[in-house]
């Protein structure tokens, strides 16, 4: 057995090292949405994940500086859409900053609840949030499952070392 390296000879732990080490990670890309008011809002997320099958529930984070960190902030539901591969170019207009998101080409109906359904996605879920969590700069977005389709066509798409990716057989 080898002795591993002193704690002291790693790099200590700030948010570039995170970023480092989450860019190894694949994550599946989802679109999250929401109501403001008469106005829809949305972002792409890479931290969603499933928490619990009874009662069906999911959890996702978003920044406190974030554009949509208000109305999440504020909503009774959401939108959650896991995209396909052929929705590269939908993923990166959710994640840029100051795009209009739901203009032209994004298509898009109001769903249940008022919450805005992109169309196209491999599969989406209207939700009710139950909590929003103080986790550092972010909050954790806890809500239950309400109604959804999983029955959108196609494959995944991957976010991996900061580039939206197709997956590989």
């Amino acid at each position: 057995m080898t002795a591993s390296p002193a704690l002291g000879a790693h790099p200590p732990a700030t948010s570039d090292l995170l970023r480092s080490v989450f860019r190894r990670h694949a994550a599946g890309v989802a679109v999250i949405t929401a109501a403001h008011g008469s106005r829809p809002v949305g972002f792409t997320a890479t931290s969603l994940t499933s928490v619990s099958a009874d009662p069906p529930m999911i959890s996702f984070g978003i920044g406190t500086g974030a554009s949509s960190w208000p109305a999440v902030s504020e909503a009774a539901y959401v939108g959650v859409h896991i995209l396909g591969e052929h929705q590269q170019e939908l993923a990166a207009t959710f994640a840029r900053s100051g795009a209009d998101r739901f203009g032209a080409p994004t298509s898009w109906r109001e769903g249940p609840e008022g919450v805005p359904v992109l169309d196209g996605a491999l599969a989406w879920l209207v939700c009710r949030v139950v909590a929003r969590v103080p986790a550092g700069d972010h909050r954790l977005v806890l809500a239950e499952v309400v109604t959804g389709d999983p029955a959108g066509e196609g494959r995944p798409l991957l976010y991996h070392q900061g580039r939206f990716n197709a997956l590989r057989d």
